[in-house]
């Protein structure tokens, strides 16, 4: 087993070109050289003079990520290209040895590259992008799916009450998301159903990546006694609705203005071993301020918006800001959106539990590489980068790489030049602000119905066979 690190940092070179890792523009240091040779040596990935070494893999993942068409087999195709076009000795167009190069490289190389691409760039934050001189993270859950294997159903089964073999494996995932520049700090996964297998439990598990002074921002599913003091003892504040199941009282409480108080929440005693096990450290008593603010919309009722947030200062957080704040909390919604419906993966491929996790973070990878470009085409214009279209930088991007790719890594003008047409096309693609539309959740052209299956597939062909159904 041996590295060649001539070839090692070439390939480097060549991924970081392909998101504009390189040159004297914004964020170019998000995916760094020492970034990626560090995940490759805390990993132990060590690897023969082959085709599809890993970082190779990883390119081919990450193009397989970013192309409507995600086979693997138009993934191997896109490499075949590539190499003929440098004047290399073709691969083969079977699949099998890009399979195999994947399973190889452990599912932690793909995490850590991805974290470390999210964490650089949150980091590298412009001060205008935050709120108040604070980072403030969005939290939220999701739910994926994958195809219908023996393993993939064991690791992660199937909504419970649906018939067997009529269901597919899901997974439930939860996120942490810059609400400055929109990338991915870190996310969870686990099962859709079970004891801890919930968006609360996922939160207990990425709290490490929260830091004093850090802001969660998230929906009333999280106004939770137990999680909001943990954060509150890492010197993390919390804004979050209040949840209707809790009681609330504006006649009780020390009063901060109309409608804005500050209560004490006492400790809860949970029933099971783990939970008991999590709050033993945790104070007996929370102050919360809660705060209610009338939602006014010309030709709309009224609506009540009441919060609940470790923010007592009703000087330096007005709970007007906090409202506005709050109505931030809907970008993560769009995030969520761009990462499973713009690069699909709502509906992943692969057949095995470590290769859905590993297909998993290379979609978060590819997500922040874009968001990576998006926060450098801000940074040059001077706007902000939650003004700018996430599905058209994807085009962009798409339209634009076979030609990065083509051109000589010698002739860094013409790549410069390249890469400041690249930022204008991306920057022209804005995101009109449109606070108060609302659409019909209808469609107005007709769809081909289809029938759904009623029972398992081999018995439906059994059915057929017999010519019971048609």
């Amino acid at each position: 087993m041996s590295v060649n690190h001539g070839r090692l940092h070439e390939q480097i070179k060549f991924l970081r070109r392909q998101f504009l890792q390189d040159g004297g523009l914004p964020f170019t240091d998000v995916l760094s050289h020492a970034s990626i040779a560090q995940a490759l040596e805390a990993n132990g990935v060590f690897w023969k003079d082959r085709i599809y070494t890993p970082l190779v893999t990883l390119w081919v993942f990450l193009g397989q990520a970013l192309n409507a068409d995600q086979s693997c087999s138009s993934a191997v195709t896109r490499f075949n290209a590539y190499r003929v076009s440098r004047r290399l000795k073709p691969c083969s167009s079977e699949t099998s040895a890009y399979c195999q190069a994947r399973k190889r490289l452990p599912e932690r190389f793909f995490s850590d590259v991805a974290r470390q691409t999210g964490r650089a760039l949150d980091d590298e934050s412009q001060v205008g992008w935050l709120w108040n001189n604070r980072r403030v993270y969005l939290y939220d859950g999701s739910t994926v799916t994958m195809p219908d294997t023996p393993a993939n159903q064991t690791a992660y089964p199937q909504i419970p009450g649906q018939r067997p073999g009529l269901g597919f494996p899901i997974a439930r995932m939860a996120a942490v998301i810059s609400l400055s520049c929109g990338a991915i700090v870190d996310l969870g996964i686990c099962r859709f159903a079970g004891k801890g297998q919930s968006e609360l439990g996922l939160l207990r598990r990425l709290m490490k990546v929260f830091r004093p002074g850090d802001v969660m921002l998230a929906d009333r599913l999280m106004c939770s006694w137990a999680e909001i003091a943990a954060l509150q003892s890492l010197g993390v504040d919390c804004v979050v609705r209040h949840s209707v199941i809790r009681k609330l009282d504006f006649r009780c409480g020390r009063r901060l203005g109309k409608d804005d108080q500050i209560v004490s929440w006492p400790k809860r005693y949970p029933r099971r071993r783990e939970d008991r096990a999590f709050t033993t450290d945790l104070p007996d008593h929370l102050q919360i301020r809660v705060c209610r603010v009338h939602v006014e919309r010309p030709g709309f009722r009224s609506k009540l918006l009441v919060l609940a947030t470790t923010l007592l200062d009703p000087i330096e957080y007005p709970k007007e800001e906090l409202a506005s704040l709050y109505r931030a909390r809907w970008n993560v919604e769009l995030d969520i959106r761009s990462l499973k419906q713009t690069l699909q993966m709502d509906t992943l491929r692969c057949k095995t539990p470590s290769l859905v996790c590993k297909e998993i973070w290379t979609h978060v990878l590819a997500y922040n590489l874009i968001r990576t470009i998006m926060a450098g085409a801000a940074a040059k214009f001077d706007i902000d980068p939650r003004t700018l279209s996430f599905k058209m930088t994807v085009q962009t991007l798409q339209a634009f790489q076979p030609v990065i790719a083509f051109i000589d890594r010698r002739d860094s003008i013409v790549r410069m030049q390249l890469y400041e047409d690249f930022l204008v096309a991306i920057a022209v693609h804005r995101v009109g602000d449109r606070p108060d539309r609302f659409e019909p959740r209808k469609r107005k052209s007709t769809y081909r119905r289809q029938l759904f299956m009623t029972v398992p597939r081999h018995e439906a062909k059994r059915q057929i066979l017999k010519g019971l159904k048609k």
